[in-house]
């Protein structure tokens, strides 16, 4: 049992005696391990008292602490949890039990367990932890329902595959994420979270805990922070620009015209960027070991070779070129004189657009290919 305490004097014994309790009466073989990150009140000598195993962690953060105990565990299973006493560590049995079934991680979860009165603030309960473990389950396929209970139970041999690195509370995240990553074993256990026993306020912090959440999120997810996005940017730019080069359209009494012809093309520019930086960002984190490999993503790599990125990447910027060569010719033919706008920007746009479109590619395809030589390296 790991349990990470920053100045909990007012909880850490009740704790402690209630995990050992349940080690008592399930004739466990374990041990309670206390994290300390920095207590200035005391906790570390009521912990070593009550008979548990101190483990002072320099480092600032609630994974850091968290890693600091998990790392000198000796046992083969982890339960880990707050020393705030709003979780009941007299009854970790049934983790246990899912362990030895053979679950990598077994996920507490109060959502379908009970939440007791004043327990959690209401915007936690019913919107932030609700939200947040819904873009979670979207973003990573996790069978979780609730992404961020801090009591949870695994094992060292999963713990040392995940490979965890963040320090703050964003750890929780990150353990959940990776875990489905992996396609470890995961499964949950309902529970009943408690109002904690502190009489001070909690170390937690409301926004930007789950802005911090929320942001890890993000950065795993170039699927869903760049790809997705940039997709839909680009499709409906180009049927934008495609619906509009005929001439103006009326839509719902609005009359639509070159101007909204630039917006298309400016959405197809911003989408190729964003789709270039999904395929970056993947390739980066794969090659420094944050993501897994994906067999799809190397399937598609095998296709779109350095020297396919370029022929499209010239033959785009050709066809940007030839139309602004045929614009310029239209112009000559008019003496270079005055030009309706609304002729001449319905091939200027489409021109600037596929020029600058031709452009990225060619140099996006160099950087990727830089991006491959150095994770083949690796």
């Amino acid at each position: 049992m790991v349990m990470p305490c920053l100045d909990e004097a007012e909880t850490v014994e009740t704790c402690i005696r209630k995990a050992q309790a349940a080690i008592q009466r399930h004739n466990l073989s374990a041990e309670v391990i206390v994290a300390d990150n920095g207590s200035t009140d005391g906790s570390q000598k009521i912990a070593d008292r009550c008979g548990a195993r101190v483990v002072t962690v320099v480092e600032k953060g609630y994974g850091s602490a968290l890693k600091g105990g998990i790392n000198t565990a000796r046992g083969k299973f982890v339960i880990m949890g707050d020393a705030d006493d709003s979780y009941d560590f007299s009854d970790l049995f049934p983790f246990v039990e899912k362990l030895r079934e053979g679950y990598d991680l077994v996920m507490a979860t109060r959502l379908k367990g009970r939440i007791m009165p004043d327990a959690m603030p209401w915007l936690n309960q019913w919107l932030g932890n609700p939200v947040l473990t819904r873009i979670g389950r979207l973003f990573f396929a996790c069978p979780v329902s609730d992404f961020h209970c801090g009591l949870r139970a695994f094992s060292k041999k999963a713990y040392h595959r995940m490979k965890l690195v963040t320090s703050g509370m964003e750890f929780a995240s990150e353990m959940v994420v990776k875990a489905s990553f992996l396609a470890l074993r995961i499964t949950e256990v309902p529970i009943i979270f408690y109002k904690d026993g502190r009489s001070r306020r909690p170390h937690l912090r409301r926004w930007r805990d789950a802005w911090r959440h929320l942001r890890f999120m993000l950065l795993y997810s170039p699927l869903w922070l760049f790809l997705v996005p940039g997709a839909f940017l680009f499709l409906f730019g180009g049927m934008l620009c495609i619906w509009l080069l005929p001439g103006p359209r009326n839509l719902g009494g609005v009359s639509l015209d070159v101007h909204t012809l630039l917006v298309g093309g400016l959405a197809c520019i911003l989408g190729s960027q964003l789709i270039s930086f999904a395929v970056f960002a993947k390739v980066f984190a794969v090659t420094e070991g944050l993501l897994p490999e994906d067999p799809r993503v190397n399937q598609l790599f095998r296709l779109l070779t350095l020297e396919v990125g370029l022929a499209v990447g010239v033959l785009t910027t050709l066809v940007g070129i030839g139309l602004l060569v045929y614009a310029v010719l239209l112009w000559g033919q008019k003496g270079f004189g005055p030009l309706d706008y609304r002729q001449s920007m319905r091939l200027v746009i489409p021109a600037a657009t596929l020029l600058i479109l031709g452009v990225q590619t060619v140099f996006s395809s160099f950087f990727l290919s830089i991006l491959r030589l150095a994770r083949k390296q690796k």
